[in-house]
């Protein structure tokens, strides 16, 4: 979080990738660090036990949010 804040700030439009077991932190994480405008991309929890065609859908699953994220104005 601390590295996408600092390249918000520096107007780098950031994709930071979080499992819905981490959204509340990173909602934490990100007012305490004064970026509350910063949105994370939520993907589904969990992936360290998933198979590589597993890890292919959370890739898609997060790939349209990035997108919008970095596309932004």
């Amino acid at each position: 979080m601390h590295d996408a804040v600092s390249l918000e700030t520096r107007g780098l439009p950031t994709a930071v990738i979080v499992t819905t077991a981490f959204v509340r932190e990173a909602e934490v994480q990100r007012a305490a660090l004064g970026m509350d405008g910063l949105e994370p991309v939520v993907i589904a929890h969990p992936l360290s036990t998933l198979t590589s065609e597993e890890i292919d859908g959370r890739v898609a699953e997060a790939l349209s949010q990035a997108k919008r994220i970095w596309q932004r104005s």
